[in-house]
């Protein structure tokens, strides 16, 4: 069966605090770990996947910013992580500075899918790319360079008004400027099975979107919260808990959709 060949998932929503950076990390090391060539590339300014993945702020020479700018190229950029198989393009605070930037350039919006239509991205199976929890150039520069997006959703009240406001947007940018994008899946996060709200939160989500969501949902978990402190995935720091499994177990579903996806193109 083929493998997809350099697929680019954007990890996106609007809402701060859904476990974004969470599922790029852990996503990625899960892919990593059954030998796919990964690289997050963390578009969001306060720079928590490069954190998470042990990379010191003090140690980020280049960052997306260059990137972006066009200042530099993937390989210049990108550093190795803790993790096999897996690379990051850290974020620092410049990035806030890019929208003064670029932001008056015709090109703004691609800037980031010229990068990685380089050569040098090419030798990536799965780029992952962290956004920042709002939409600006920053998610829009993602939503551009990107063939599909992954959505982490957290299991509570708000969480499809919060969707139907992504989906929305994800259909402006399919409209304007990436006619390809489709969405990969949404990932259910945070989910406590003692909490009837969760569960009727993740009935209403499956029965309006049906398929696109996935089967696997992403507990609340102790360890998967402390793994960051320790600049290592939850699936590094703790294996066996319930956290990691489930990732691993989103790992499975993304690779059969990226399967099937390859399978109709």
């Amino acid at each position: 069966m083929n493998k997809p060949k350099h697929r680019i998932i954007t990890i996106a929503n609007q809402k701060g605090g859904v476990g974004k950076t969470t599922t790029a990390i852990n996503l990625a090391t899960a892919l990593a770990a059954i030998g796919e060539r990964v690289l997050i590339v963390d578009l969001d300014p306060q720079g928590n996947a490069s954190t998470g993945l042990g990379i010191d702020r003090r140690s980020r020479r280049l960052s997306t910013y260059d990137l972006l700018v066009g200042a530099h190229g993937v390989n210049d950029v990108v550093m190795p992580t803790v993790v096999p198989n897996l690379a990051i393009a850290p974020s620092t605070m410049d990035l806030l500075g890019v929208e003064m930037e670029i932001g008056q350039q015709p090109d703004r919006v691609y800037r980031l899918r010229q990068a990685l239509s380089s050569p040098e991205a090419g030798q990536y199976d799965y780029i992952l790319i962290d956004c920042p929890p709002s939409f600006n150039l920053l998610t829009m520069n993602a939503l551009a360079a990107a063939q599909s997006v992954l959505v982490p959703l957290q299991c509570e009240f708000f969480a499809l008004e919060g969707l139907s406001q992504l989906l929305e947007t994800v259909d402006q940018v399919r409209r304007s400027v990436n006619p390809g994008l489709d969405i990969q899946g949404i990932v259910l996060t945070m989910f406590d099975s003692r909490n009837n709200l969760a569960q009727q939160v993740v009935s209403d989500v499956r029965e309006h979107l049906g398929e696109k969501v996935y089967h696997t949902l992403i507990p609340r978990n102790v360890r998967v919260s402390e793994a960051p402190s320790y600049g290592k995935p939850a699936i590094l720091y703790d294996l066996k808990c319930a956290g990691s499994q489930a990732y691993l177990q989103l790992a499975s579903e993304v690779i059969q959709r990226e399967r099937q996806h390859s399978r109709a193109a």
